[in-house]
């Protein structure tokens, strides 16, 4: 097989025994060549600026700069490198930042081999590719904010404006003075908004906020 389409891998994590075992599982696929490998995001960045790399495998929890960091960097600064966050995380938030952020492919770290060197061979081709368990999560999300979305269709523009400042743990008087209305309005507006929603304490209403994607 010529140079020219071996795909030039570049490993990211701060745990040796991770680096080695991803080095292992490279060395059987023919296409593949492992470069190098960096315990940061900051050495990675460094990494790439005189190593030829085609797809970084990127881990999240790191010291000096984390991956979601070094991620947003390098697609910035050099946005045909290829990113693949390998992590153990698989919360939709984190996901979808990065998604953001213009990476390639996200794998959480329970993930076969097959399914690794697959990724890998996809990116490089110009796909993207997420992990199914990643891609539920964000599905899952959109429903839940779509579900409480349509909660809130039924509340006023202001109404809405009041739920948001309390899910950002306002009180009346400070809500009051941001919207230009009196603590004792914002209170008002507090009772309709239990009343409409059929909840009894601000930690529901809260929760229907963060979920309708009121608040981060």
């Amino acid at each position: 097989m010529s140079l020219a389409k071996v795909i030039r891998v570049l490993l990211v994590d701060d745990h040796r025994i991770i680096t080695d075992g991803l080095r292992i599982l490279l060395d059987g696929a023919p296409d593949m060549e492992c470069v190098g490998t960096c315990a940061d995001g900051a050495e990675a960045i460094e990494s790439i600026t005189h190593l030829a790399v085609d797809v970084v495998l990127m881990d999240i929890d790191m010291p000096v700069m984390d991956g979601i960091a070094a991620t947003e960097r390098i697609k910035h600064d050099r946005p045909a490198v290829k990113v693949i966050i390998l992590s153990m995380h698989d919360e939709p938030a984190v996901v979808k930042r990065v998604m953001e952020l213009g990476a390639d492919g996200y794998l959480v770290k329970n993930c076969g081999r097959e399914e690794l060197v697959y990724a890998i061979r996809a990116v490089h081709a110009g796909q993207r590719h997420f992990t199914s368990s990643v891609v539920d999560g964000l599905v899952k999300q959109r429903h839940s904010m779509d579900s409480a979305k349509d909660v809130l269709k039924d509340l006023s523009e202001r109404e809405v404006e009041v739920l948001a400042a309390l899910a950002e743990g306002l009180g009346n008087k400070e809500i009051g003075d941001r919207l230009f209305i009196s603590p004792r309005t914002v209170d008002t507006h507090r009772t309709n908004l239990m009343k409409k929603l059929d909840i009894h304490n601000l930690a529901g209403l809260v929760r229907v906020a963060i979920k309708a994607g009121l608040v981060r």
